[in-house]
């Protein structure tokens, strides 16, 4: 089984930055869906930006589209979430997910992967981490 680890949560102002890192260890798939997901108190949870490790495109939600990219390491099995221009409403814990795939694309990796983390179970293909806390302040 694989683990997944992140990392670089903090407290940030307004209009400040952040970068967390993902990194997952424990398995052979030489390509992946990894992306992250978050969740503030009292709301839905929410995919974040996720990328397929194999190449492509990464997929972004519309609310931090040209303020957050998801840049991947292969060598180091990491992803990471590059924050930037960051808002009050960004504030929340944040879930990075990995599962191996032969084939993707960015826009796969979102649907797969939201999917599998809304299944009861969820399968054991899908790792994940025990998240990180962002926190924004005006």
């Amino acid at each position: 089984q694989a683990q997944v680890a992140e990392a670089g949560g903090g407290s940030v102002q307004a209009g400040g930055s952040l970068r967390l890192s993902c990194t997952a260890s424990g398995y052979t798939h030489s390509s992946n869906c990894m992306g992250w997901f978050r969740q503030a108190p009292g709301k839905e949870r929410e995919g974040v930006a996720f990328i397929y490790t194999g190449g492509g495109s990464p997929w972004y939600a519309d609310s931090i589209k040209d303020r957050f990219t998801i840049p991947r390491d292969n060598a180091k099995n990491a992803v990471y979430l590059q924050m930037d221009s960051l808002k009050p409403e960004d504030t929340g814990m944040y879930y990075c997910e990995q599962e191996g795939v032969r084939h993707g694309s960015g826009d796969f990796c979102y649907h797969r992967l939201t999917l599998l983390s809304a299944s009861t179970p969820r399968p054991s293909s899908l790792n994940w981490g025990q998240g990180t806390q962002v926190t924004v302040s005006t």
